[in-house]
């Protein structure tokens, strides 16, 4: 049986907005059959139940995106676990029922998404587990770093798992990279220039290879400063100057980064970790969607493999 997190969550879906969504999954599936379904006219329209079955260790998440999918194909979706809890294998996590053409049309664009959904959010919860057991005060966040047509659920499953979507998209912060700052002429014109477009109420972060670049940030009036590639020793020495002579600013790490070192990255003086591997490294979670027999139980289902 799958087990649930000890943790109370929050109703993530509702930060989904509709429309965003049903405009995702019908470019999927359109997609996925640009023509003629051939497989569905061998098969018919009768009513059928088909399981949604774990089969290795993870996170669920994108049960708003999975069930988006067979809703646009009139089928009905009842959930046995929800968006955060922990599963291990095997284990039923969802029925869907239509007519089979339509199950089968949705099958794996359904099983695309929740298994790439589900591996983000487990390497998140991974994340964040480290960061609680070293009893660290900051957040671990992803990165823009995303698959082309896949941010809002990749985004979504970073927040299931626990951790910061960092911004979103170009228009959600203003970042100042390395190309800005030597096409702009230097740091200070490039965050005057920017804080000329975006006013008070959008960050300003500042990508900063050296000390001296983020004391120029600083001192520019800089929201949060990204020290950048820096090794572990010499992050924290920066870190600690720059929140000494400044305390309001936010200090982000990110760049080298990997699960296996990033507790060498957290400290007192560091609020923030970003690191790519969030969208870019993660592995999936196994799931299949079987038919189910006539006259057997979901809970234990003697199914056809339809993968």
């Amino acid at each position: 049986m799958a087990e649930q997190s000890t943790q109370s969550k929050p109703n993530l879906c509702h930060i989904l907005h509709p429309v965003n969504i049903k405009e995702l999954v019908r470019s999927w599936l359109k997609e996925d059959t640009p023509s003629f379904d051939y497989g569905g006219f061998v098969v018919g329209e009768q009513q059928e139940t088909a399981v949604l079955l774990c089969k290795s260790e993870g996170v669920l998440a994108g049960a708003p995106f999975f069930s988006a999918v067979f809703q646009e194909l009139d089928c009905d979706v009842h959930w046995l676990r929800e968006d955060g809890d922990e599963l291990k294998p095997v284990c039923n996590v969802a029925t869907v029922s239509g007519k089979v053409c339509n199950l089968l049309l949705g099958e794996r664009v359904a099983l695309n998404v929740i298994t790439r959904t589900s591996g983000v959010a487990t390497y998140a919860r991974r994340l964040k587990t480290l960061a609680k057991q070293a009893n660290w005060h900051g957040e671990v966040a992803g990165t823009r770093k995303t698959t082309p047509g896949f941010r809002l659920p990749e985004k979504y499953s970073l927040m299931v798992g626990g951790i910061s979507t960092h911004r979103f998209d170009l228009s959600s912060m203003i970042m100042l990279k390395d190309n800005h700052i030597w096409s702009a002429g230097n740091v200070s014109q490039a965050v005057k220039d920017a804080r000329r477009v975006g006013g008070f109420s959008i960050k300003i972060e500042v990508e900063c290879r050296t000390l001296e670049e983020a004391t120029e940030a600083g001192e520019a009036g800089a929201d949060i400063i990204m020290l950048d590639n820096f090794e572990p020793q010499a992050l924290h020495r920066a870190a600690q100057q720059l929140k000494a002579a400044y305390p309001h600013i936010i200090i982000e790490s990110s760049g080298g980064v990997t699960e296996s070192n990033i507790i060498q990255y957290m400290g007192p003086n560091v609020d923030v970790i970003s690191l790519s591997h969030t969208t870019q490294g993660y592995d999936v979670v196994d799931f299949s969607l079987k038919i189910l027999k006539e006259g057997h139980n979901p809970e234990n289902p003697l199914v056809k493999d339809l993968q």
